[in-house]
């Protein structure tokens, strides 16, 4: 049972504030010249930040002792899924016209959706999993399907990429808080590694 605490309601709040502050702009008509591509693209880019939020909380819990973030990691990562699926959903209704035959010619006609269609796929999939009774069902394939969200955060990151206009300042600011994060993991799977090669090789002495 998931304890309920402010923490968690402060988490919930912060987590919803961009999709409250959607719905308000397009209440009062902030949305610009084109408003569905700007629900499209914002929705899109808060599930890219969130997604990096979610991948940074264990770095900070090791690094800057923020332990109490952690039992919010699977609503964080949760609120990236809701995002990725407003992204898709935005895209079909107020950009295609809600014509699904159309989603499959645009497949193939833009790389940028076909690079991030398996991307929300991923998330759609670690979020159906992320319960405690799947961990316990899939036991060690657990670990090895959620490590796939280091490859749906390169490939979100690259369907950002393909699509910037104007500038490249924020989509190289996410790619680099992406490789930083992406870089402690590895750095800590080769102490790891290391770690058993060293015990290895003592009870293999003793």
């Amino acid at each position: 049972m998931i304890a309920v605490t402010p923490r968690r309601f402060i988490v919930f709040g912060l987590g919803l504030i961009p999709f409250l502050w959607l719905v308000w702009c397009t209440l009062t008509n902030q949305l610009g010249a084109d408003p569905a591509k700007t629900i499209v693209w914002e929705t899109g880019r808060w599930a890219l930040r969130i997604l990096l939020v979610t991948l940074a909380v264990s770095p900070l819990r090791r690094y800057a002792g923020w332990g109490w973030l952690m039992p919010h990691r699977r609503m964080i990562g949760l609120f990236a899924l809701f995002y990725g699926v407003l992204h898709l959903l935005a895209y079909i209704f107020f950009i295609l016209g809600g014509n699904l035959s159309q989603l499959g010619e645009e497949l193939v006609r833009r790389p940028y959706i076909t690079v991030g269609a398996p991307a929300l796929l991923i998330l759609i999939a670690l979020g159906v999993t992320s319960t405690r009774g799947m961990m316990k069902r899939l036991g060690k394939n657990w670990q090895r399907l959620h490590n796939l969200v280091y490859l749906a955060l390169i490939l979100a990151w690259i369907h950002l990429l393909w699509q910037v206009r104007s500038s490249y300042f924020e989509a190289a600011l996410y790619g680099t808080i992406g490789a930083a994060l992406l870089l402690v993991r590895v750095v800590e799977w080769m102490k790891k590694r290391a770690k058993i090669a060293r015990q290895n090789s003592a009870n293999a002495r003793g």
